[in-house]
């Protein structure tokens, strides 16, 4: 049975295409605001670390009413580490919006959406977004994605998927290239028309499934998902069953439901099929359950979530400074959070190892693991983290590595620099094209080969260069591959930082920290540019040198410090270093902090 009133559509992009701003106009010229009501940019885009980042981390649900007809919109991530987001979404809606930038065209994160989207076998309508760019090519755009949808073997039906050319900062959409169109109607007609209305049977026994989790502070944990089958009411007995174990079905009380519109989530009394709503009263709630009638249990197969391909270590702090700027320290509030983030976070992996104050977490890319981290230190929590590594399979003897499909766009005059690179991290180039005064070319190169290499990236093509990249397969290992060619200054002693000892410290390299600074003894301080670890003594003060010159201590200039980010600070860790992380500062540091015993080791080793 077709539910004729409602369309539900996911908008798919890699980042950076302009999705969020996509659903910020239909919000907008749909009247979900007042005329004169204030509303900020990327509404949908909520929390402080998508707004601090521009981008998307979480997908989330919204709606619209165009013509009595209700489309549920997801707006998703579009970088690839939170691709399991993207994934968990596409089983509650019937079609996709991919969505395209007229200027860079298909990016790999748009291959990998669109193949999830058509394995689920989706209506495609194609969205060449920013045409009103002076730099657009948007007929060229439209060839490539053509032919990416041939590439992925796409049926006949998703060949001839319709193409909307919009300007999302404009909101406007029109039929053809080159007209820019007054207003989103061409884009609202044509999902209308082309996104087949959702299945189901309001007659037929309750079947919910789902696909996303929340929390509110006043009804606590909430579901998210669409109704399959059935209706769905409030205050009333429903099933929840796990269609991947035999595990006893649960019954528990709906307390409330909310049917989502616009921005808010208006509470109702019931829902019917085809619809997707939120639901609160069970506090154990997962992604992947499903929701059925107490007589007739019949659960619905989830989704299967891509597997991870980077692991990191999350360990208790155990630096000179523990304790001292975290609310949350030991390992149970660590173990605690943990396990509370795989509850909503399908891709995230979590498992114990030999000790108790260290856990392995196992997730997509650094920055999916980055801002889990990030998220906690803002929470108060206060840890330690090892470097990244990607994880390897063994099969018939043999170590499989994981690689990825790497996009890159630079001017001509930097293709040099980064030939030479992809050549040193043993990447393999797949195909090169002019387009413009600027070179398109694509590489499958070790997922491993790109820690630490994104900012070195941006400085040899001077910030001009585009770079993306997505999980490509497993192939076998391509052997040792320099991660950095570069040592650590180490402080030599506890205790705070001085002008003096800074200023003779600064000759061995480039420093990280200020005069002021607290420092313990291992704690890394600067970089070396000789391969080598180098201690250094930055609490040393004028008065334990021979030095009495009155005066002398203005005469000494420090080269500013270099102030490093959580992801940069994650790609400069070598294997033997930490990073401890707390509410208030991140500090580099050696696993092994006496000074002496690190010597020893190394002379064992030779």
């Amino acid at each position: 049975m077709q539910i004729t009133n409602i369309r539900n559509i996911a908008i798919i992009a890699h980042v950076d295409h302009g999705k969020t701003t996509l659903v910020d106009q239909m919000l907008k010229q749909c009247g979900t605001f007042r005329a004169n009501q204030v509303v900020e940019e990327r509404v949908m885009d909520n929390n402080a670390l998508e707004r601090e980042r521009g981008i998307t981390i979480l997908a989330k649900n919204t709606s619209i009413f165009w013509h009595d007809i209700k489309i549920n919109i997801v707006d998703t991530p579009g970088h690839a580490d939170f691709s399991g987001e993207v994934e968990r979404v596409l089983k509650m809606v019937n079609g996709v919006l991919l969505l395209v930038d007229s200027f860079e065209g298909p990016m790999p994160q748009t291959r990998f959406v669109l193949q999830k989207a058509m394995e689920l076998n989706h209506k495609i309508i194609i969205v060449i977004n920013k045409t009103d760019r002076p730099d657009a090519r948007s007929d060229d755009v439209a060839l490539e994605v053509l032919d990416l949808l041939t590439e992925l073997s796409a049926s006949d039906a998703q060949l001839e998927s319709p193409i909307v050319y919009c300007s999302a900062r404009q909101g406007t959409a029109s039929l053809e290239a080159d007209d820019l169109g007054s207003d989103l109607q061409p884009l609202f007609k044509t999902i209308v028309d082309h996104i087949p209305s959702p299945e189901g049977d309001p007659n037929q026994p309750l079947q919910l499934l789902v696909s996303a989790v929340d929390y509110n502070d006043y009804t606590g944990r909430m579901g998210i998902g669409r109704i399959e089958n059935g209706i769905i009411y409030a205050n009333k007995d429903v099933a929840v069953a796990n269609y991947d174990n035999d595990e006893a079905p649960r019954v528990h009380r709906i307390s409330s439901l909310f049917s989502i519109e616009g921005l808010q989530r208006l509470s109702v009394e019931q829902a019917s099929a085809g619809d997707i709503i939120c639901f609160s009263g069970i506090d154990d709630i997962n992604i992947g359950l499903t929701l059925c009638d107490t007589e007739h249990i019949v659960p619905l197969p989830f989704v299967k979530v891509g597997e991870p391909t980077m692991e990191m270590l999350f360990s208790v702090n155990d630096s000179p400074f523990a304790g001292r700027e975290g609310k949350f320290v030991t390992s149970r509030h660590l173990r605690d959070r943990l396990n509370k983030e795989l509850l909503k976070d399908v891709s995230l992996k979590v498992f114990p190892t030999d000790s108790a104050d260290c856990f392995r977490v196992l997730g997509r890319g650094e920055m999916h693991l980055s801002i889990l981290i990030e998220t906690m230190r803002r929470q108060g929590y206060e840890f330690a983290v090892s470097p990244p590594k990607v994880i390897l399979h063994e099969q018939n003897g043999h170590k499989y590595e994981p690689t990825e499909r790497l996009h890159i766009d630079v001017p001509e005059e930097f293709l040099g620099h980064v030939m030479e690179k992809m050549g040193e991290r043993k990447g393999l180039l797949i195909s090169m094209a002019p387009a413009g005064k600027r070179i398109k070319a694509e590489f499958i190169i070790p997922s491993r080969s790109l820690f630490g290499y994104r900012n070195e990236f941006l400085t040899d093509t001077k910030g001009e260069g585009i770079m993306g990249s997505v999980f490509y397969e497993y192939q076998e290992y391509k052997g040792e591959i320099n991660r950095r060619d570069c040592g650590s200054l180490t402080a030599f002693e506890t205790g705070t930082a001085v002008t003096y000892g800074l200023y003779n410290a600064q000759e061995r390299g480039l420093l990280f920290i200020e005069p002021g600074t607290a420092v313990y003894e291992g704690m890394i301080v600067g970089l070396n540019p000789k391969n080598e670890d180098v201690a250094v003594n930055v609490c040393k003060k004028k008065q334990v040198t021979n030095m009495r010159a009155s005066g002398s201590d203005e005469a000494l200039r420090l080269i500013p410090a270099k102030k490093m980010s959580l992801e940069q600070c994650l790609e400069f860790l070598s294997d033997d270093e930490l990073l401890e992380v707390t509410p208030q500062n991140l500090r580099l540091r050696k696993r092994v902090l006496s000074t002496n015993m690190r010597l020893k080791y190394a002379s064992y080793k030779k």
